[in-house]
């Protein structure tokens, strides 16, 4: 039995239901549905689920999706409304006829319909079981997250090939006798990211004293002899998946310091590669890599390596399984990043991602793009 199937068994509900658009991730894993529209999925214990959409949508729905597909319509909504006008209630009656006295809902179901779905019925919030179902990637997964990093390579090459090409007048790299941006590199990463059907947003490109806090996304002027960190983490929108990647580059000489803290960071990275492997910790493979900046005089607090080493990566860019204190056994299937940093006001940050899956036999790293610091 699936696991879905068991969390409703063990609960003791009779049904599991969610209500919601296909940018729900927990939504697109289950129903393979994609529309903008909020709409509802049904499940009972050793069935498959059915999804309640608009007759406009029956379509598409039966092309796409492999739950069983019912309209508005045959679960009774038209009807309802002409008892009760307010259409949330309205909403809560029509899953109620179809799901039973008890159900069971994910954690980020709206609270409104919570509410009124209690009038015809006990409902009780699972603690994330799909989650858990979506952290280890299916064969048809892996594929469609390898062919997303590859896209996302060719994206980073243009902006470090833009990059290498420009020339340094008085400390700004130019480009065609203006200054290169940050803007301009991000412009040409997203524009070949949408030829390939894929979209990137809040994608970094920082430097110089910038690159100390690891999220700022940078603006204006690149400056030569600076660390410029390039973070690209894009979508698919056919498939939904994301990929994500760091490289940290220097256009001319960059400082002794900014050096030491990359080649740090280079044996961080393949240190946790050597560690990660099934019924391993992320927390495990965090602390060895703390262990390895602590004796190369890094610090792991408030400066030096202060985020998790990685993160799950599928129909989010965030997910489970995590690879930091918190982090738990590590299994086959789970595709990660590994992404140590090391960030010090004043001076500078550096970070390197990859991005690759757990397996039997350890981490295969989908990444194959140069490390190279000095342009």
């Amino acid at each position: 039995m699936d696991p879905l199937s068991d969390a409703i068994k063990k609960s003791g509900a009779d049904t599991y239901v969610m209500y919601a658009s296909s940018r729900d991730a927990d939504m697109r894993y289950l129903t393979r549905f994609t529309t903008s529209d909020p709409f509802v999925y049904v499940k009972k214990a050793g069935e498959k689920g059915t999804i309640i959409i608009s007759q406009m949508e029956v379509g598409r729905a039966s092309r796409e999706s492999p739950c069983a597909v019912m309209t508005r319509a045959e679960a009774g909504l038209p009807e309802i409304l002409k008892k009760e006008k307010d259409p949330l209630r309205a909403t809560a009656t029509m899953i109620a006829g179809q799901a039973g006295k008890k159900i069971l809902v994910p954690p980020q179901f709206p609270v409104g319909l919570a509410r009124a779905l209690e009038k015809h019925c006990t409902v009780s919030v699972d603690t994330g079981t799909v989650l858990s179902m979506r952290a280890k990637k299916t064969k048809t997964e892996i594929t469609a997250l390898r062919h997303v990093q590859k896209v996302t390579e060719t994206a980073m090459d243009l902006g470090i090939s833009l990059i290498r090409k420009s020339t340094a007048k008085k400390g700004v790299l130019y480009t065609k006798g203006k200054p290169l941006t940050a803007e301009d590199v991000r412009f040409v990463m997203h524009s070949h990211l949408l030829s390939c059907g894929c979209t990137a947003v809040d994608t970094i490109v920082s430097c110089g004293k910038d690159t100390a806090i690891p999220h700022m996304t940078g603006t204006g002027p690149l400056l030569a002899d600076e660390p410029i960190i390039i973070d690209l983490f894009p979508m698919e929108e056919a498939s939904g998946y994301y990929a994500d990647m760091t490289r940290t580059v220097v256009k001319g000489e960059p400082s002794d310091e900014i050096r030491e803290m990359y080649n740090a960071l280079c044996g961080a990275k393949q240190l946790a590669f050597s560690l990660i492997k099934p019924k391993v910790s992320g927390a495990d493979v965090y602390q060895a890599v703390v262990d390895y900046f602590a004796e190369r005089g890094y610090e792991s607090d408030t400066r030096g390596f202060i985020h998790n080493l990685g993160h799950g990566v599928g129909l989010h860019i965030h997910e489970m399984p995590t690879v930091g204190p918190a982090g738990k056994a590590l299994i086959a299937g789970n595709v990660i990043t590994v992404e140590p940093g090391l960030y010090y006001p004043g001076t500078g940050g550096v970070r390197l991602e990859d991005i690759g899956v757990v397996t039997a036999r350890g981490f295969d790293n989908f990444t194959n793009y140069s490390e190279e610091l000095i342009l």
